[in-house]
């Protein structure tokens, strides 16, 4: 077997969810660290972190907002800090990498090719909202866009890469993203190894049929061959289902509740704790081994906790 000690990735809070879809999802500094130290000791490597606005729970990209929570994570867990370059589907490049840019943090995301990001069906189950903003910003997503050009790219890969050292965790949402970054590779953005995380079920994306997966699969090690490590996000439903076969396939994991809200079907997860330990059950029961941190930092070749601004 490829990779007997499997990655679990928690990402804690995202840019699609909003708090009226569950009480669960944290959008205060306090409960994103809370929920953030408490997945790491259910057994996540690697955290992937969002900032929220801490009053009214809408997506920020502002660095204050993430030095609110990152200190308090850093003082209680080793496990890795992942941020996002994300961010806001209504920002420009400049303002979603400023925060990994202020934290020389020791990884964060990278989003491999422009898209039709939309999460607009959503809207229609919920009557009512806990906060205005929230319907318009979810059925305006039917019209965004979500820019991640090959200039956008080149400027992450040197303003955090080249300058900061940052690992990058390759979102792909298509097979055309792998190819995307094959050719950022031959242009010397990115060094292996690479991690590749299949972002599969999200509505502008490929589907989260596991042939997809597979299709994933063999186009990365034909593009890349040894040179890469791999998870899989499987969005929604599909969290729990394409998680241990992308593990038996030699891969790692990613749950938490940027991807789904859900433990089980029609059952709102009570933490992100509660999806590690779950994934976690089901890998242990199938014979694997949950990497640690320390041993994540080795596989991926990260620059260590030491080496991060916060």
């Amino acid at each position: 077997m490829k990779n007997k000690k499997v990655i679990i990735s928690c990402a804690i809070t995202g840019a699609i969810h909003t708090p009226t879809m569950s009480s669960a999802l944290p959008y205060t500094s306090n409960d994103i660290a809370q929920q953030a130290i408490a997945a790491a000791e259910a057994g996540a490597a690697i955290i992937h972190l969002h900032a929220r606005h801490p009053e009214t729970g809408e997506v920020s990209v502002d660095p204050e907002h993430f030095m609110r929570f990152l200190p308090r994570i850093k003082q209680s867990t080793d496990a890795v800090v992942n941020i996002t370059t994300g961010g806001s589907l209504k920002t420009s490049i400049e303002d979603r990498i400023e925060p990994a840019r202020r934290t020389s943090t020791e990884m964060c995301s990278m989003n491999m090719g422009s898209m039709n990001f939309s999460f607009h069906p959503l809207a229609d189950r919920y009557k009512k909202y806990k906060f205005d903003w929230e319907e318009d910003y979810i059925r305006k997503s039917e019209n965004y866009v979500f820019k991640n050009s090959f200039a956008d790219i080149a400027k992450v890969a040197e303003e955090l890469g080249g300058k900061h050292h940052v690992k990058f965790e390759h979102e792909c949402y298509d097979v055309g993203h792998l190819y995307n970054l094959k050719f950022c590779v031959e242009q010397g953005m990115f060094k292996a190894p690479l991690f590749i995380q299949f972002v599969l079920g999200i509505l502008g994306g490929i589907g989260s049929e596991i042939e997809n997966l597979i299709f994933m699969k063999q186009t990365a090690d034909r593009l890349f061959g040894d040179g890469y490590e791999w998870s899989v996000l499987g969005a929604g439903s599909a969290q729990m289902k394409l998680a241990p076969i992308a593990a038996e396939m030699g891969g790692n994991v990613r749950v938490g509740l940027e991807d789904s809200l859900y433990i089980d079907r029609g059952q709102l997860a009570a933490s992100n704790a509660e999806q590690v330990l779950k994934i976690r059950g089901l890998l242990e029961a199938r014979g694997f081994e949950i990497a640690t941190p320390e041993e994540t930092r080795e596989k991926l070749n990260l620059k260590g906790y030491d080496q991060v601004s916060f």
